[in-house]
C-alpha cells in the first residue's frame, strides 16, 4: 500500500569509505552522468582511474573489525539519541548500509550524522589518526515509501551482502 504522505516512511542510506571504488575502475562507478536509478555505471577508464589513484590524500580506507565496531555503535548511537527507528545496519570492509525511519527530517541530515558520529567514535577508540574523513563525499539516499520497499531494503541490508565478516585486525 502507498504511503499517501510526503514523508518517506524510511531511508536505505549507503556510504563508502574513502578512495575505495574510484572513478574509471573495472567495476564501474557512478558519476554524473551515470547516477540514475538502475542506470549501468560508468564504464571501466584506465586514464580516469590512475588520474583518480594519484589525487588520493591517503591509502584507500578499509574497516577492520575495530573499526566496524566503532561505525556501528555510533550509527546504533546516532539513531537512540536523535529518536531515530535503526531497522536495519550492516558495516562492511569498504561501505556501510542502513535503514532508518527519521520522520520529517532529510536523508541528508541522517547521512551527515552517521559519518561524523562514526568517524568521532573511530577517533575516540584510537583506530583513525587522520585529519580528513575516512568517507566519500555524500552517499546513496534511497526513499522508501512503502511497508514493502521497507522491507526489502531492511532484507538487502541484513541478507544481501554476503556472509558475515571475519574479526580481523
Amino acid at each position: 500500500m502507498w504511503n499517501d504522505t510526503d514523508t518517506p516512511i524510511g531511508y536505505l542510506i549507503t556510504f563508502r569509505c574513502y578512495g575505495t571504488r574510484l572513478h574509471g575502475n573495472q567495476r564501474g562507478a557512478v558519476d554524473r552522468e551515470h547516477r540514475r536509478y538502475k542506470s549501468p555505471y560508468a564504464p571501466a577508464n584506465g586514464n580516469r582511474f590512475h588520474h583518480n589513484q594519484t589525487q588520493l590524500k591517503s591509502e584507500p580506507v578499509l574497516l577492520t573489525a575495530r573499526r566496524r565496531g566503532c561505525v556501528e555503535r555510533a550509527i546504533h548511537d546516532t539513531c537512540a539519541f536523535r529518536k531515530w527507528t535503526l531497522h536495519a545496519c550492516n558495516v562492511r570492509t569498504n561501505h556501510v548500509h542502513t535503514v532508518a525511519s527519521i520522520g520529517s527530517k532529510k536523508p541528508e541530515i541522517a547521512l551527515n550524522a552517521f559519518k561524523a558520529n562514526a568517524t568521532r567514535q573511530m577517533r575516540k577508540a584510537g583506530c583513525w589518526q587522520h585529519v580528513h574523513s575516512p568517507w566519500v563525499d555524500r552517499g546513496s539516499k534511497r526513499y522508501l515509501w512503502t511497508e514493502r520497499h521497507l522491507s526489502l531494503a531492511i532484507d538487502y541490508v541484513l541478507n544481501g551482502q554476503g556472509g558475515d565478516l571475519l574479526d580481523f585486525d
